[in-house]
């Protein structure tokens, strides 16, 4: 397969009156074109600052200190805002969290959406406004010419949601960015939306890449799960390989947590106890060893490498050193339990 994105060890931090928060800490994946991504991990894990430094959105105070980020043979490391400006919105779209905050109150929907449609495809504003009711269309919002000269506050959730996709896919890009795209939605909602952006892959051959904090929300969409934590990705593989074998005590913990509806709805859900590390002073050595159940004194003074569990699955846990303590399947999750 073609390779769209490679990144290579991303170090990104951001500058405070406290010191250096290092948030993403020396990690590297690929992305072919058609493929769907799925970066999973609890809040401050690092997902989204590894996405907004892909796209050039990082703070003023946040720097990428080292690393590449190469987006079809081009280091955007290295790019300069003009060229970031060429490719964001075009060739790379991203759907924000919270598309309340992330459209603009007072403007028309029609006018957000034609703005870049008119800057990037260089069409006359008839025909930009012709592409955007397509797009309106296409993501399943009725009545789209009468959309079209509405405010986003007359839009539900659900619809506002629609329209950030709308947005987002409206130069055909080769990479969509969904940054917990269904975070605010009800489930049905929910379901929908994750169904729209796996016919728009599917239609399109658009290379995807999900944020969240829920491994069952990848589950149908993402062939590939980049698990992360303290700034690191701890476990990466193909999707089945991650729900049914997964290779790290965090990412079990991840799966434990996950509602199963076929069990008595008084069932407690299992938390992983602790809190995540401190990344203005990151840990020597695993960032998860303060909270896992398994740790050993090489976890507390050396992170682990990335071992080689199969062709398509790493896991940086040293339990899975030829030498280490075997630990009992059953600590991650069943096969049965996966697929629920």
């Amino acid at each position: 397969m073609e390779k769209l994105l490679e990144i290579k060890n991303l170090n990104t931090s951001f500058f405070t009156h406290l010191g250096e928060v290092k948030s993403v800490r020396g990690i590297s994946f690929e992305l072919n074109k058609g493929e769907a991504l799925g970066i999973v991990g609890e809040s401050g894990s690092g997902k989204s600052v590894t996405m907004m430094s892909v796209m050039g959105l990082l703070q003023e105070n946040g720097k990428i200190i080292d690393g590449e980020i190469i987006f079809n043979g081009v280091d955007l490391v290295k790019a300069s805002e003009k060229e970031m400006e060429k490719i964001r919105g075009n060739k790379m779209g991203m759907i924000f969290q919270d598309p309340m905050t992330s459209l603009n109150p007072v403007l028309t929907v029609g006018e957000q959406l034609t703005e870049g449609i008119k800057k990037h495809l260089k069409m006359s504003s008839a025909e930009a406004n012709k592409h955007a009711v397509e797009m309106l269309k296409l993501v399943g919002i009725p009545s789209p010419e009468k959309r079209m000269k509405q405010y986003p506050h007359e839009f539900s959730g659900g619809m506002r949601q629609r329209v950030m996709i709308a947005m987002a896919i409206a130069c055909r890009p080769e990479l969509l960015i969904a940054d917990e795209p269904t975070t605010a939605l009800d489930v049905t909602i929910q379901a929908q939306i994750l169904e729209l952006m796996k016919n728009l892959k599917d239609k399109m051959n658009t290379s995807i890449i999900l944020i969240t904090h829920d491994l069952g929300v990848v589950a149908n969409l993402c062939t590939k799960i980049n698990v992360m934590y303290g700034g690191t990705i701890i476990e990466k593989g193909n999707a089945r390989e991650i729900f049914y074998n997964p290779k790290h005590p965090y990412t079990w913990g991840l799966l434990k947590s996950i509602p199963d509806p076929t069990k008595d709805s008084k069932e407690k859900l299992v938390p992983i106890d602790g809190y995540p590390p401190d990344l203005l002073n990151p840990p020597k050595g695993c960032p998860f060893a303060a909270r896992c159940p398994y740790t050993m004194e090489i976890c507390m003074e050396k992170s682990a490498p990335a071992f080689k569990i199969g062709e398509d699955h790493e896991a940086a846990c040293w339990l899975n050193h030829p030498d280490a303590p075997k630990v009992k399947e059953e600590e991650g999750r069943s096969k049965d339990d996966a697929t629920r």
